[in-house]
């Protein structure tokens, strides 16, 4: 439960709702606020149950959450099993009701709203049928029918466009940005092409890198083929070891095997395929071409409503009722004359049966065994790529499950013996207690006669005077045991340590002289480790600053690079202009028109003329643009004045046409005179 309101308070920290809840305020919302709450996650499915409960009754807002629940498919907990105790929780408010409701909707909250959205326009209006013998009734219903299948074939395409990840937007980018590349492919090979014709030998290098390029995509086509190759050679594998399993299979089987029976089972084999073939395949066939055509047929008809199925269903129990009516006729009628061959059919057809039955058991078998055979190769395979042991087979698996009876019976016998001894000590622990119950009740007796004759405590008393006098004389007895083995250890000590210290005194002796020594060691190995740190931060100081060296030197080599990097750009790029600017020269001075077209001077002169060109015709019109200024501003005015008095004209005509008729106005000669 505290899983489920924590999911519902993060849900609601979110977007699109951002309500800053945590546990605590929202455990404590009032029943107002929480029917409230689940209004605001209703209408954020569907924007029509966007309301404020406040202004409905509550009969009117359970009913209302009711309908789209019922539209959403929810349906409520184990715990809920009544609709009247859900209804009324919906209508109080109660958190046994709200938050499982809260927890479905946010759990899937946009196929909620797809579905509502759906639901719109798919929950069809029950029109009753005597309504439906009017005509026009009947054809707006089909509209509606037939409006309501074209929208479920829109929305499927709309939902494959946008599963299939093209969008209009997209594509337009990406054709803009194919075009653009494209024109910049165009440039670069027209660059490239300019630049190869200078160069010697172009049409052998161009077909030298066509060549190339094919040899290149022949690579590649030979490498595909080599790994379909290998993939064939993987599969080939597969059927091979396929085959040697059923070989190792069909000679253990011929081992022990006549060809009496071989010859059995494959007339066996035989018969039942010729029977599959002959007879249940092609019925099977037409059972499905049937089956096809009819589904085929349904297809092409138009979409049957609610009432047209029912309509159906009678009139296939109908026909039903009368084939059934019709056979029993012909059996009675039929039944004197063939009642023997009645009995045959009905047992050739109960054998048929038996038959098919049979077969498609067989055929399940066959179909079973293959893919644990397939499963079984597939095992062995990764078995021996992991390098495990292999799979018993033949006699080693009979020894490896006589060896599991032999075991098995072992543990039943073992598990019978500690049956026995667990029933055993049952019954040892029932009578012990027993025993414990009619000692108790003997000390009871013993007691009251105790009390009886004035000597309450007797037993008691004495039965601890005899423990107490045991336990003592017990006491007594382990002293003096301990006190003589004390006393044995002592004398075992004392003979030990004299032991020890007569053979410890010539090494006593010579781990005083190898303390002196360590004393000297330890003094020369200060020494030489001051020694050594001094040696060791000198070097880590010259280190340190050959590193800033190294590492300057490194810097300055990078450098280096970078400008004669830099440097051979400039070089070959002040080539090239050379290199134009030698071309150029050429076709200038070059005596051939052709030649001259193609300098860089010429086509910029040619640019320039045009250019003045284009400035003389701009500045001619320039000219007449200005000369007309004056009368064309003149005439706009005029217009304007014009439109101005036409505009005051309408608006009198307006007037004229509102007001009250007073007079009346005769226009003769342009003149206009008002007769009262």
């Amino acid at each position: 439960m505290s899983d489920q309101i924590q999911f519902i308070v993060e849900k609601l920290n979110q977007e699109p709702f951002r309500k800053n809840y945590n546990l605590i305020t929202f455990d404590s919302l009032e029943s107002v606020q929480l029917l409230q709450l689940l209004n605001d996650v209703l209408g954020e499915i569907d924007p029509k149950h966007a309301v404020d409960i406040r202004e409905e009754l509550p009969e009117q807002t359970a009913k209302r959450m009711l309908s789209l629940l019922g539209i959403l498919k929810y349906k409520p907990p184990g715990s809920i099993s009544d609709l009247s105790a859900f209804r009324q929780g919906l209508v109080t408010g109660s958190k046994l009701v709200i938050h499982p409701v809260l927890h479905w909707l946010l759990q899937r909250t946009n196929e909620l709203k797809k579905r509502a959205y759906l639901a719109r326009f798919l929950v069809k209006l029950e029109v009753p049928a005597e309504f439906l013998q009017d005509d026009t009734v009947a054809d707006i219903n089909k509209q509606y029918e037939e409006l309501m299948e074209a929208f479920k074939n829109l929305h499927k395409e709309c939902e494959q466009l946008k599963t299939s990840g093209l969008s209009t937007a997209e594509i337009r980018r990406d054709i803009s940005a194919m075009e653009e590349e494209k024109d910049q492919l165009i440039k670069r090979v027209e660059r490239l092409k300019k630049r190869v014709e200078t160069v010697q030998n172009h049409q052998r290098m161009l077909e030298i890198a066509r060549q190339l390029r094919l040899e290149k995509e022949r690579e590649e086509s030979l490498a595909q083929q080599k790994q379909e190759q290998k993939n064939q050679l993987f599969h080939a594998e597969q059927r091979l070891q396929r085959a040697q399993l059923q070989l190792k299979e069909m000679h253990h089987a011929v081992v022990d095997s006549k060809p009496e029976s071989l010859m059995k089972k494959l007339e066996e084999e035989i018969n039942f395929n010729s029977y599959l073939v002959t007879e249940k395949i092609p019925r099977e066939l037409e059972s499905k071409k049937n089956s096809a055509y009819f589904l085929q047929k349904v297809v092409a008809e138009p979409a049957m409503s609610q009432s047209d199925l029912n309509v159906l269903e009678i009139k296939i129990n109908e026909v039903n009722a009368q084939m059934n009516q019709l056979i029993e006729k012909r059996m009675m009628k039929y039944e004197p004359i063939d009642s023997k061959f009645s009995m045959y059919r009905q047992q050739a057809s109960i054998i048929s049966r038996k038959k098919e039955a049979k077969a498609e058991e067989l055929q399940a078998a066959k179909e079973e065994m293959s893919s644990t055979e397939r499963q079984m190769l597939q095992k062995t395979s990764q078995a021996q790529e992991l390098e495990g042991s292999e799979v018993l087979k033949g006699d080693e698996f009979k020894h490896y499950v006589n060896k599991l009876r032999s075991k098995n019976t072992f543990y039943k016998k073992k598990r019978l013996e500690i049956a026995e001894i667990t029933a055993e000590y049952g019954i040892l622990q029932r009578t012990e207690e027993l025993l414990k119950q009619r000692h108790e009740a003997i000390q009871q007796q013993l007691q009251a006669i105790e009390d009886k004759k004035g000597i309450s405590g007797y037993s008691y008393t004495q039965e601890e005077l005899e423990r107490v006098s045991a336990v003592k004389s017990e006491m007594d007895e382990m002293k003096g045991r301990t006190l003589d083995n004390m006393s044995e250890m002592v004398k075992k000590l004392n003979t030990m340590v004299a032991e020890k210290k007569a053979s410890l005194a010539p090494v006593i002796k010579e781990l005083r002289q190898l303390r002196q020594k360590c004393q000297e060691l330890t003094q020369e190995c200060d020494e030489k480790k001051i020694q050594y740190d001094s040696c060791a931060a000198g070097l880590e100081s010259n280190r340190s600053t050959l590193e800033q060296e190294v590492k300057g030197l490194l810097e300055e080599c990078v450098q280096e690079e970078s400008n004669y990097r830099y440097i051979n750009c400039m070089k070959r790029n002040l080539e090239v202009q050379l290199q134009r600017a030698k071309e150029e020269m050429k076709a200038y001075v070059s005596p051939d028109p052709q030649e001259r077209r193609k300098a860089i001077r010429e086509q910029y002169t040619r640019m320039i003329l045009e250019q003045e060109n284009l400035g003389k015709k701009l500045r001619e019109k320039q000219k007449v643009v200005r000369e007309s200024h004056g009368p064309n501003m003149k005439q706009i005015k005029m217009w304007q004045d014009f439109e101005q008095l036409m505009e005051c004209k309408r608006e009198c005509f307006l007037k004229q046409q509102n007001q009250a008729a007073i007079g009346q106005v005769i226009q003769e000669g342009g003149k206009d005179r008002l007769v009262l």
